[in-house]
């Protein structure tokens, strides 16, 4: 009976990816997978926006984290670098949204890399990652569950040991075949700070959003002409009160809780290499050691986030994959949401279908400029042209592949402040 039972066990058991995202297998019981598919499966499998909107709720947005608040960032050698960001917005628009993308424009050639490695701190026992996984509605199957060859494919945990060497184990089942996959939780604040350092060391930026505010300092609130500071003379005066007649403070005192402030996304190529070789040597007692890996042909996007977008997230296309991708050669876009053989096309618009259900559309701008309701899509799905033709152009690159690994290099994106 205990035969039995084990080896029935086994045939429900769900192979996932390791969680460094390579192919040493990983297995679990059926009940666990069960809860999985539950909190992240079916809430994003493409097909209907109600059920693919990769969005936890308002409360994502208002948690404050209690564990992680630093990192420490190592420059190391890079070549082909400017010394500052320069913004990129004329790449997609003087004023007005131009028609012709210049995808074969010489500032989207990849001539340097540079590479940083970031220490981030967390206080934390390790825990499962609160992953979701999108599948685009524009393939003919738009079934979130592979076929044998994509069964084997393990280029969608590229992006794994950003999450598993900060405690937050990413569970990866290798029967799906998600377009996206995105992560809720756990909140670290060095989340935060590793997309703004990623953001301020980029080449280029094309920013599609507001600046954001300067953070408010807390108001010390003033003593009014009944409160007073005592003095020794009054000391005497106290022997006569009593608890019930202590007067209450006033209700101005009490602080309000203040509303989530407006966040926002930067979409970047980037390449991971462990710290040492081996990626077990990437994860420390309570810290992160990676090294984080720019291309400076390849610009970051800023774009305003939607109450509740996921913290990360990153496109199961590596770089590897980008490279098999042609770029068209008048640099014209079509327009349709539709699979027509353009393999480029196609991996624009479901990039662009996935940014849609995160992106807040009424903060879209470009250049200051309030935008009409076709050109924020338009300009957005420019900018996202631009960065898939610039990763697909980096393979032309002796720099990239000298230094980059493609298989752990791809498009991933941040929320940021």
């Amino acid at each position: 009976m205990s035969s039995y039972e084990s080896l029935r066990a086994a045939g429900t058991n769900v192979i996932c990816l390791s969680p460094w995202g390579d192919s040493s297998p990983l297995l679990l019981p059926c009940i666990r997978f069960r809860d999985l598919a539950v909190h992240g499966v079916v809430m994003a499998t493409g097909g209907m926006a109600a059920i693919a909107a990769p969005v936890a709720g308002p409360l994502s947005d208002a948690i404050v984290s209690t564990v992680g608040d630093s990192i420490l960032v190592e420059m190391g050698m890079h070549t082909g670098f400017e010394l500052t960001t320069k913004a990129a917005n004329d790449l997609i628009g003087d004023g007005a949204i131009k028609k012709i993308v210049p995808l074969h424009s010489a500032r989207l050639e990849t001539t340097g890399v540079k590479a940083m490695t970031i220490t981030l701190k967390y206080k934390h026992t390790i825990e499962d990652a609160s992953l979701g996984f999108f599948r685009s509605s524009l393939h003919k199957d738009n079934s979130l569950f592979s076929a044998v060859k994509d069964y084997l494919s393990i280029g969608k945990g590229w992006f794994s040991p950003y999450l598993f060497a900060s405690g937050r184990r990413p569970v990866i089942p290798r029967s799906v075949k998600p377009d996206v996959i995105f992560c809720h939780g756990p909140f670290l604040s060095g989340d935060y700070k590793i997309g703004e350092t990623l953001l301020a060391e980029s080449a280029s930026v094309i920013t599609l959003c507001a600046a954001p505010p300067p953070p408010l300092s807390e108001p010390t609130p003033a003593l009014s002409t009944h409160q007073s500071f005592l003095s020794v003379n009054d000391l005497p005066k106290l022997s006569h009160f009593t608890r019930s007649r202590t007067p209450s403070p006033e209700p101005i005192l009490a602080p309000i809780p203040r509303p989530p402030a407006p966040r926002r996304l930067v979409i970047t190529v980037l390449g991971m290499k462990p710290h040492r070789t081996f990626w077990a040597t990437s994860s420390r007692p309570s810290e992160s050691v990676i090294q984080y890996q720019l291309l400076n042909g390849c610009p970051a996007i800023v774009l305003p986030a939607k109450l509740g977008a996921p913290l990360v997230a990153w496109d199961t296309y590596t770089l590897e994959d980008l490279w098999k991708i042609p770029v068209p050669q008048d640099g014209d876009l079509k327009q349709d949401l539709t699979f027509t053989g353009d393999k480029f096309n196609g991996t624009v618009n479901v990039l662009f279908e996935y940014m849609d259900l995160c992106i807040d559309w009424d903060r879209v701008t470009l250049q200051d400029v309030n935008l009409m309701e076709e050109e924020r899509k338009t300009s957005v799905k420019d900018a996202l042209a631009l960065l898939v033709a610039s990763a697909v152009r980096s393979g032309l690159s002796k720099e990239v592949k000298k230094e980059v690994s493609p298989e752990r290099c791809g498009i991933a994106i941040w929320r940021i402040p």
